[in-house]
Order: C-alpha cells, then sequence, then structure tokens
C-alpha cells in the first residue's frame, strides 16, 4: 500500500518553535510564613507522534527539541531499524495544538516487521514498557558487547564535573534528564536532554548515529538511575560502559552482566559503585 501524507492545514504550517522547550510560570514562593509571588521557568513536555509511512506506532511526552535525533534513536534503540541509513526520511510536523508528528520513511520489508509486532505506547516521563502486548516482548536478545572502552584515570569525575555546563534546560528549570557521549579522557563530546530518561538517551543515540560513531571509542552517562530499559538501549547501541549518577535496577544489572557491559552507579565525583564486569574501570 502506498503511503500518502496528509496535507497539514494552515494552522498547521507554523514553525516547531511553537512548541518551546520550556515556559513561563507564576508560582508562590513559600519561606515559612512568607509568601512571595515570581516569575519561574519549567520544562515542556509534548506529545510527539511516531508515524512509520503513514502509521502511527507509538505516542511519547518527549520535550520537543533534537526530534530528527529522537526518532532515529527510537527506532533503533526499540528494534525497528537495524541501521541508519533505513531511515528514508524524517520530518517533524505541526498537528495543530495537540503536538507534533514525526513522519518517518522505512524500508517495505522494514515496515512489514512493524506490523507484525506492533504495540501501541502510552508515553510517560517515568515508563519505559507501557503497552507492551506480551511478556515475552520485554526484553529483545541480549547483544553481547564486542569492544568497550577503556576510560583514562579520572575520565568519570571529569566528565562529571563538566556536564553540567552542557544542560542549557536544566539550569533554566531544575527539571529533565541528560544523557551524554564522553570520550576516554573525559571530555563531553555531545549531550541531549530531555524531560524523560529514555528519551535523552535515544536522542544521544540517534545523534550519534547520524554524525557516524565508534561505540567502544567511548563511554555513556545518564543523570538517572539505570532501569532496565537504558541498559538495553545502550546495549543496542553497541556501548559496553554505562554511568549512571543514581541506582540501578536489579534488571539491569543482570542484563548488563549477561551483555558483557560495565554498568556504574551513583557515580559522584570520584566515588562509585560497578556493578557489572568491573575490569573496564578498576583494572
Amino acid at each position: 500500500m502506498e503511503c500518502t501524507w496528509p496535507s497539514a492545514a494552515a494552522e498547521d504550517d507554523a514553525p516547531l518553535e511553537h512548541w518551546p522547550d520550556r515556559c513561563a510560570v507564576e508560582v508562590h514562593q513559600c519561606a515559612g510564613a512568607q509568601v512571595a509571588r515570581r516569575a519561574d521557568l519549567v520544562i515542556e513536555e509534548t506529545p510527539i507522534a511516531l508515524v512509520y509511512n503513514c502509521i502511527s506506532h507509538a505516542v511519547m511526552l518527549t520535550t520537543p527539541t533534537d526530534l530528527i535525533d529522537f526518532a532515529l534513536g527510537f527506532s533503533l534503540t526499540e528494534g525497528i531499524l537495524r541501521s541508519a541509513d533505513e531511515m528514508l526520511d524524517c520530518d517533524p510536523v505541526p498537528a495543530g495544538d495537540e503536538g507534533i508528528e514525526i513522519r518517518l520513511s522505512i524500508p517495505g520489508w522494514r515496515f512489514a516487521e512493524l506490523r507484525e509486532r506492533r504495540r501501541t505506547l502510552a508515553g510517560k516521563t517515568g515508563c519505559g514498557l507501557c503497552g507492551v502486548e506480551s511478556l515475552q516482548a520485554v526484553a529483545q536478545p541480549v547483544q553481547r558487547i564486542q569492544r568497550t572502552c577503556v576510560p583514562d584515570q579520572g575520565a568519570i569525575a571529569r566528565a562529571l564535573a563538566e556536564l553540567p555546563a552542557h544542560q542549557p534546560l536544566f539550569r533554566a528549570t531544575g527539571g529533565g534528564h541528560a544523557a551524554a557521549w564522553i570520550d576516554t579522557s573525559g571530555r563531553v563530546e555531545l549531550a541531549r536532554e530531555d524531560v524523560g530518561r529514555h528519551n535523552a538517551l535515544d536522542k544521544l543515540i540517534g545523534a550519534l548515529y547520524r554524525r557516524g560513531f565508534r561505540p567502544h571509542e567511548g563511554f555513556v552517562i545518564c543523570t538517572s538511575r539505570a532501569s532496565f530499559e537504558m541498559v538495553q538501549k545502550t546495549m543496542t547501541a553497541g556501548i559496553g560502559l554505562l554511568v549512571a549518577v543514581s541506582a540501578p535496577t536489579g534488571a539491569a544489572v543482570r542484563l548488563a552482566e549477561q551483555a558483557g557491559m560495565t554498568l556504574v552507579g551513583f557515580a559522584r565525583g570520584e566515588r562509585m559503585l560497578v556493578y557489572s564486569h568491573p575490569g573496564t574501570v578498576l583494572d
């Protein structure tokens, strides 16, 4: 069946800047018995529909920035695409005041696979596996990491110290998560932000694939806990070292162990806990 995108209505032709990544609100600031009114900035979340070959697959609540990166990263880490060049076209389009459609064109055989295992996701900022239709659909096959970055001594601490400079949205609002690509010396090469930790990681992975990268030449830091899906997405990208500033889950640790991935949690300066394959960072 040929895919024909619907024509956008006149009101839908507004630029994507119509959906900012933050908005101003009025708050009441309380300090004991003293109350003052002032302006504040809060992070935005916008419904983003991922539409493959004219068929809507998922709607996620996402900070509306770096949407092509997000679409590619999501498509790869969800196993919809196997390589970046299978994304034939990607066009974020305003959908009135309701949100944004990301219209993707993918090869027919990938679309046929998608239809076979199609699921509907109700996107939530804290949710990773909403709408999976069966227990068998939760886990993708474990992909063993082929090569892992071995960071220099002190690289993780240096990256953690530098990362706040790459989080303008967090500095403005105090909300959101970041995922960053770090080289072996500890330099932050690329970072992406989003209201959801999974979305931030998808944006980062998409951006890395669009630029061309070698998974063994760096590692990922995320400003969140390390859930099962965070490890799964990192594994799918072939990245062998994931550093989280908060706690991992048991499922995340088990998956990292099976995949040959080094998983670090509670990374704060020079202090951290290494949950799997410690030789990468301790030898």
